[in-house]
C-alpha cells in the first residue's frame, strides 16, 4: 500500500497554534459510518450521541515538562529532550549539542544533572542530582514538549498557559512526552453531563512517545516499523469494559492511544485482559477491530500512522473527504485543534 495514499493538502494557516477556550466548544465533525453522513457540531454536543450503555475509555496519562534548556561546563547551550523514565531521577533523552559520558550539565536554579551512558549518536541516558521528586523538579526546570508544528518564542513564553491546556483535565499518571490530543476537549462539566446519561467511564494509561510524532519514510506503509509505547489497563477497567461488551454497549476510544492499548489487550474471544505491558501495535487499512466501536479523534499529519489508524476505521477514501469537509469549513487541525467523532 503506497504512502502516498495518505496524502492531503492542508494550508499552514488552519494548523492550531493556541488552545481552545473553552475547551469542549471547539468544532466537531460528527461521522455517521452507516449512513456516510457528515455533521458539524461543538464538541460538548458529543453528550447527545452518546448512549445509557455506552463505555468512554480516556487515557489518564500526564504530560512531563520534557524539554530541558541547559548549559554544558563550557557554557555552551544544549538542549535535553526526555523520552522515557528508566530507573529513579534517571531518563533516556535526546540531545542536541555534543555531550560526553560523565558531562554535568547545569539546569536552573543551580540543579544539575549527569549524562551517564551514551547510547547512541543522539540519545543518551542523563541522571538528575537531586533528593526531591524527579516530576516537582521538571515542572521547575522544563518546558512543555510542544510538537514542532506548534512555534513558540521561548524567550517571551507563557509556560504556566501551554502546561495547562497541553494536559487533560483528567491527567493522573506521569510519563507522557507528548499529549493524548483527543483528550483535551473533555471539561469536567462534560464528564459529568456523559456520566448523568447513564455512560460509563473508564481509563487506561498509555504514556505518549516522540515516536507519535515520526514520519513515515517508507514507500510502502507495510514495510514501516512502529515504534513502542508503554501501557497499563487496570482490572476495574477491564471489568467494565467486559460488561458493556457482554450487554452490546458501545466502546467508544477517546483517541488513537486508547485505540492502541485496547486493540493489544483484547484477547481473540474479545474479552479485555488487566495488564501492564507496551505495545508497538501499527493499525492500517486492512487491519479489523475487535475492541473499539466509535471513535473520537483530533485531525492528523498527512501520511502519518495516526491516520492510516483512523483509516483502518472506516473508509481511508470517506476519511479524507471528511478531511476535505473540515478543510473547506476552516476546522483547526493537530494537537490543539479540532475533533472528530466516528461511530
Amino acid at each position: 500500500m503506497d504512502v502516498d495514499l495518505f496524502d492531503y493538502y492542508l494550508p499552514k494557516e488552519l494548523i492550531a497554534q493556541q488552545p481552545h477556550i473553552p475547551r469542549d466548544e471547539c468544532k466537531l465533525l460528527v461521522c455517521d459510518r452507516k449512513n456516510h453522513t457528515i455533521e458539524h457540531r461543538i464538541f460538548k454536543d458529543i453528550v447527545h450521541y452518546i448512549n445509557e450503555n455506552d463505555l468512554i475509555v480516556l487515557n489518564d496519562t500526564k504530560v512531563i515538562p520534557a524539554r530541558i534548556f541547559a548549559q554544558k561546563p563550557t557554557g555552551g547551550k544544549i538542549e535535553v529532550f526526555l523520552l522515557e523514565e528508566i530507573g529513579k531521577g534517571k531518563f533516556l533523552c535526546l540531545t542536541k549539542g555534543k555531550l560526553k559520558r560523565s558531562t554535568t550539565v547545569y539546569l536552573k536554579n543551580s540543579k544539575t544533572a549527569r549524562i551517564i551512558k551514551i547510547e547512541n549518536s543522539d540519545k543518551r541516558i542523563v541522571e538528575f542530582d537531586t533528593d526531591e521528586n524527579v516530576y516537582e523538579l521538571l515542572e521547575e526546570i522544563g518546558e512543555v514538549p510542544l510538537p514542532p508544528y506548534i512555534q513558540r518564542n521561548y524567550d517571551n513564553y507563557n509556560k504556566k498557559r501551554d502546561f495547562e491546556y497541553y494536559q487533560t483535565v483528567f491527567a493522573k499518571k506521569e510519563g507522557a512526552v507528548a499529549s493524548p490530543t483527543a483528550g483535551l476537549h473533555f471539561t469536567e462539566r462534560l464528564i459529568d453531563s456523559i456520566k448523568s446519561k447513564g455512560a460509563k467511564i473508564a481509563y487506561i494509561t498509555l504514556h505518549v512517545g516522540i515516536g507519535t510524532f515520526r514520519p513515515v519514510k517508507e514507500k510502502e506503509v507495510e514495510k514501516h516499523k512502529m515504534h513502542s509505547e508503554r501501557y497499563q489497563i487496570s482490572q476495574e477497567t477491564a471489568e467494565i469494559f467486559n460488561r458493556v461488551k457482554s450487554s452490546k454497549g458501545r466502546i467508544i476510544a477517546v483517541g488513537t492511544t486508547v485505540v492502541r492499548a485496547l486493540e493489544s489487550a483484547i484477547d481473540q474471544k474479545g474479552f479485555l485482559k488487566a495488564q501492564k505491558s507496551s505495545t508497538d501495535i501499527f493499525i492500517y487499512p486492512g487491519y479489523k477491530y475487535r475492541a473499539v466501536d466509535a471513535l473520537i479523534t483530533n485531525f492528523h499529519l498527512p501520511k502519518s500512522t495516526l491516520l492510516m489508524l483512523v483509516s483502518a476505521f472506516y473508509e481511508r477514501e470517506r476519511i479524507l473527504n471528511c478531511y476535505k469537509e473540515a478543510i473547506n469549513k476552516h476546522y483547526r487541525f493537530f494537537s490543539f485543534g479540532d475533533a472528530m467523532f466516528i461511530y
